[in-house]
């Protein structure tokens, strides 16, 4: 139901307590999404938050969340979120260290090897989530969120199925995917265009309203497509037109989360998104000549090298 002005939700005794690690744009999202299905939210981290606030819909709604210092001060949880870019994940380690065996963490991470990526750093099984809805982080605990049409996906399994139930209520659709690979590097594919391109020309979605840059975007993800396929993904070259049709048919002034970085000065994700890209075409034989060329532009931006991220350069197996 939609919700105008600020609205507190009030605590359940029995309500599912779900921590938040990362409380950035995408992890105030979801915190917020979560506490009005009735959960209660504990953000982790250095800052201390006492509340979410996410304006949607014209609407703004407030929730209330505790706060944990350190991750000895967790409390007892069966559910936790991980929300951090791929770069910031050793940046984490401690908190999903801490989390218990008995524990599922959903990685609200973009990539496509979510459980290899964070596996080795918790006995936490790992829930990989993929986001659709832009978040725009705003102020701290502030995010603002636009629809895009879609929501969020999770494996068809027992824990992508547990993980859905959570967001019964919460006012974001959930899909279960039955081939989870081929749906994370169908999403990827809205990443490889979007994101590069908007932080290398400073400018929102409305850049691919130029035909010359709708077709780099396009070539880029066609590149994607072939290392997909290459690693057993379903996907086709209608796809990749698919992503750029779908990223044009949003409001052109939606800045990508890449852009958000750097217009706020933040290391970028590129390596991330582009790396796996060129290291799995080298290991398959698959050229990306393209994708080795942007991300020689975006290593080039002043600090836009993550600290911790994957070397594109380096083969991953």
């Amino acid at each position: 139901m939609r919700q105008s002005g600020t609205v507190s939700l009030r605590r359940q005794p029995d309500a599912e307590r779900i921590a938040i690690i990362g409380a950035g744009s995408v992890g105030c999202m979801l915190a917020a999404h979560l506490a009005a299905a009735g959960c209660d939210i504990t953000i982790c981290g250095r800052a201390p938050l006492e509340r979410v606030v996410m304006t949607i819909d014209e609407s703004t709604v407030e929730h209330k969340v505790e706060w944990a210092a350190a991750p000895a001060e967790l409390p007892p949880l069966r559910y936790a979120v991980l929300a951090t870019k791929i770069h910031h994940t050793p940046a984490v380690a401690d908190w999903l260290g801490a989390l218990p065996s008995g524990c599922a963490v959903l990685a609200a991470q973009n990539g496509v090897d979510h459980r290899a990526r964070i596996g080795p750093l918790t006995a936490a099984a790992v829930v990989p989530t993929l986001v659709y809805p832009n978040a725009e982080r705003i102020g701290p605990g502030r995010v603002r969120v636009r629809r895009t049409g879609r929501g969020l996906v999770v494996p068809d399994d027992d824990a992508g199925r547990a993980a859905a139930a959570l967001f019964a209520g919460s006012g974001v659709a959930v899909e279960t995917a039955a081939d989870f690979p081929t749906a994370a590097w169908e999403k990827l594919l809205f990443n490889v265009i979007a994101n590069p391109l908007t932080a290398l020309t400073g400018r929102p979605l409305e850049v691919f309203d130029d035909p010359a840059m709708a077709a780099l975007g396009l070539d880029l993800a066609l590149e994607a497509v072939e290392v997909a396929r290459a690693e057993g993904a379903a996907l086709t070259p209608q796809h990749a037109c698919v992503a750029l049709a779908w990223l044009q048919g949003l409001p052109g002034a939606t800045p990508s989360s890449m852009l958000q970085d750097r217009t706020a000065g933040r290391r970028l994700e590129h390596v991330g998104l582009l790396g796996p890209v060129l290291a799995l075409g080298r290991h398959h034989g698959v050229p990306t000549p393209l994708t080795r060329a942007v991300l020689a532009l975006l290593d080039a931006l002043p600090d836009a090298l993550p600290d911790g991220g994957l070397d594109p350069h380096h083969e991953v197996r």
